[in-house]
């Protein structure tokens, strides 16, 4: 079986992700590893650890054993880490944006090793945080479904109303993002929203560059 490394800002991060890919490949047997950050060990996260883990000896031998190793990360503080957000032309687009932080990670990765493993990354960058990604499932307007701005109060109103909770951004609760982004298990769900937030359609295009045969592809 095809398996997948996840290194993610977090877990609740990872929880999205998963779903996602169950959907996509539309089996809920899919093979995947977390690899930062660990579930039985720390649950610490952060995008400083996401280049970290980028950096180590750890991820460079993590592609013995997986066959794919997806990098999520946020945009929202992308300067801390090195990338602006807008040059003298005004802000860039999302997949620009994109384009600069897979450009960060190169440099963080090592162009040699970068080059001969290229096609066993794939980016999640989400921009400019992965709640945006959840948007579509809770709106029909367009606009509000291609956010990238203010995501997670966009996404709170609707909670609130659906589901009797909100996420709180200091201390986000793993069992909301499970309830919130299990819609996304569903491949019918997935392929019907996924192009209205424009880095998830990022993302699955990048999936779907790698031609990735998993198994049956029946509903479940």
């Amino acid at each position: 079986m095809i398996s997948f490394g996840l290194i993610a800002e977090g877990l609740t991060d990872q929880i999205v992700i998963e779903d996602i890919l169950a959907g996509y490949f539309n089996s809920a047997y899919i093979e995947v590893t977390p690899l930062q950050p660990k579930r039985d060990k720390s649950k610490i996260g952060g995008w400083t650890l996401v280049f970290d883990y980028c950096r180590s000896k750890k991820f460079q031998e993590a592609f013995q054993f997986i066959d794919y190793i997806i990098i999520q990360i946020d945009t929202d503080v992308s300067e801390d880490y090195g990338v602006a957000k807008q040059d003298e032309n005004g802000e860039f687009t999302p997949q620009q944006l994109m384009e600069k932080v897979i450009e960060k990670f190169r440099g963080a990765i090592g162009d040699n090793f970068y080059s001969r493993y290229q096609q066993q990354i794939i980016f999640a960058i989400s921009v400019h945080s992965i709640e945006c990604w959840l948007l579509p499932l809770y709106y029909t307007d367009k606009k509000k479904q291609a956010k990238v701005k203010n995501c997670l109060d966009t996404l709170n109103l609707q909670l609130a109303k659906k589901h009797k909770f909100t996420i709180d951004a200091n201390a986000k609760n793993p069992e909301y993002y499970r309830e919130i982004s299990e819609q996304y298990r569903k491949h019918k769900v997935l392929m019907k929203h996924y192009a209205e937030n424009p880095s998830l359609k990022i993302f699955i295009e990048e999936i779907q560059s790698r031609d990735i045969k998993i198994g049956d592809d029946e509903d479940w």
